[in-house]
């Protein structure tokens, strides 16, 4: 355990980063997934909405920095392709 209180800070603090980090990576990560079932039951309003959410959760992730602009744009390319295998 920490002695000096500026680090019990820090400590205090990280978990909470931490935390939130991975409940917007969570998020992200589950946005997605309602993409990739919804083109699998072929389901192209409900990809298309799901899509703008999941593009909107990547953009999120950018702007927080738990991603890196090259790889949200990968993410999103792929997404796009996908769902483009439906139309």
């Amino acid at each position: 355990m920490a002695q000096i209180k500026s680090q019990k800070k820090r400590i205090l603090t990280n978990e909470k980063a931490r935390v939130a980090n991975a409940a917007a990576k969570s998020a992200m990560r589950t946005a997605i997934k309602y993409v990739k079932v919804s083109v699998e039951e072929k389901n192209l309003e409900k990809a298309i909405v799901c899509l703008n959410k999941a593009v909107s959760s990547i953009d999120k992730s950018v702007s927080a920095g738990l991603l890196t602009k090259n790889t949200a744009a990968r993410k999103k390319s792929n997404l796009n392709k996908l769902v483009n295998t439906i139309r």
